[in-house]
């Protein structure tokens, strides 16, 4: 049985679902249906805390759950001891095809299970203390002589980053600088070493002399950069990094050279994760089906379809967790009337109105108030999740928790309105407006 959940994560799930967004944390209490794939995930990120990797393509159609199932995925992989990032891939901020621009999106929403988005700086000072108390603990090194364990210090640092620094000897050398300006007193100048090590641009050509670096990280230098943050987490204790990039259809709305380039990048992470270069981590894409089938996406580089190519039964209660592809089936009418109920009692939990709560909004209105907002989408039920919760807990909870004489059969009636839509909602709505002639 899973154990009751506290208040502050009651709220903090409940108010993202009120504004109609996925909670950032305490998904596991909302997990419908991904039962079936814990066994594998808790698999995968065993591989990858004995050092190994795993590259795992998530597919499903708008609406049905790629970014909950990648925050979920994320938290199995926080309680496990892995930092996490998930990066949004779009055509203008974030393209896949300039992995530099991808490493600066992952270090800036780089988070663990103690501290917020950007812990790049926690986990560097995690790791030079840690490098300290190998030095103090390598021999008979006085600890008062601080110029010793500094001397011990960056000899630990050369030989942990020396594979590292075959590709991208500027990582080591950023970090020495960030430690150089911190031991001085330069507090700006170690910020600023520290963005320019996260990736970031146009930071001043002072700061760059400071830490003896040059000019900005590049493509190719992202790669080696990932492969530096890898060792640097296993070194302070953390047991790898769970990396999202979420969102990748958009790779479809680009132009033909820059697709071509992205997907080409693409292949070239699959197959670096495989050949064993960044030991330590766990890459998951998620996309629409379309874009593992359709002649813009995967299909237009022969090689990288053949990487991702899985073959998927008939009946998706048989799909393979363990594959290369995990494909989300969506929601059915039962199943979001199954998560209805999971919001509603999570709802109700310490409430002072929870016999009214569970009474008012009872299992059938809850059926009743799924088939509602899935018949104005056009009965297209994969992508009536993020709205019928939104509907149940601001229209219907709310109102039954703070009003005595409010009854949801009688003072509740569902409205969308356009601007509360995402594209793909407010579509959905339309499809019953359009006349067809058949034959």
């Amino acid at each position: 049985m899973r154990p009751p959940a506290s208040a502050a994560r009651r709220r903090l799930v409940i108010d993202a679902l009120r504004r109609g967004a996925v909670p950032e944390s305490g998904l596991d209490l909302l997990a419908v249906g991904l039962d079936r794939f814990a066994g594998a995930v808790g698999e995968e990120i065993g591989t990858v805390r004995t050092g190994g990797a795993v590259f795992k393509a998530v597919r499903g159609e708008y609406g049905s759950g790629k970014t909950f199932f990648a925050r979920w995925l994320a938290e199995q992989a926080k309680r496990a001891n892995l930092a996490t990032a998930e990066v949004q891939v779009s055509e203008n901020e974030t393209p896949l095809h300039r992995l530099e621009t991808v490493y600066r999106r992952l270090i800036e929403r780089l988070t663990t299970a103690t501290f917020p988005p950007s812990a790049l700086r926690q986990i560097i000072d995690a790791w030079f203390y840690a490098l300290e108390e190998d030095a103090l603990a390598a021999g008979d090194l006085d600890p008062t002589d601080q110029q010793a364990v500094e001397r011990i210090v960056d000899d630990l640092l050369g030989q942990r980053l020396a594979r590292v620094s075959r590709t991208a000897p500027s990582f080591a050398i950023a970090l020495r600088g960030y430690r150089t300006a911190l031991a001085a007193g330069d507090v700006a100048g170690a910020e600023a070493v520290l963005a320019w090590l996260g990736g970031q641009p146009h930071v001043a050509a002072t700061a760059r002399r400071h830490a003896g670096v040059r000019g900005d990280l590049d493509h190719f230098g992202a790669l080696g950069f990932l492969q530096g943050l890898l060792v640097v987490l296993r070194d302070c204790g953390y047991a790898g990094l769970l990396v999202v990039l979420d969102e990748v259809e958009t790779l479809q709305r680009v132009r033909s050279d820059a697709r071509d380039k992205a997907l080409n990048a693409l292949r070239q992470l699959v197959d670096e994760v495989h050949a064993g270069r960044f030991p330590g981590l766990y890459l998951v894409i998620t996309g629409t089906p379309a874009f593992y089938d359709g002649p813009q996406g995967v299909q237009r580089l022969a090689p990288l379809a053949q990487r991702l190519a899985t073959d998927f039964p008939v009946d998706p209660r048989f799909d393979n967790p363990r594959a290369v592809q995990l494909r989300l089936p969506g929601f059915t009418v039962d199943s979001l009337t199954e998560l209805g109920r999971r919001v509603r009692d999570l709802f109700a939990a310490g409430s002072p109105a929870e016999d009214r709560l569970r009474a008012m909004a009872d299992d059938d209105y809850l059926a009743d108030l799924a088939r509602a907002v899935t018949g104005q989408l056009g009965g297209r039920v994969g992508i009536a999740p993020r709205l019928f919760l939104k509907k149940l807990v601001a229209g219907v909870l709310d109102p039954i928790e703070l009003y005595p004489d409010f009854d949801p059969r009688r003072d509740y009636a569902l409205t969308l309105a356009r601007a509360e839509l995402t594209d793909v909602e407010r579509n959905a709505t339309r499809a019953d407006e359009i006349e067809l002639e058949l034959p």
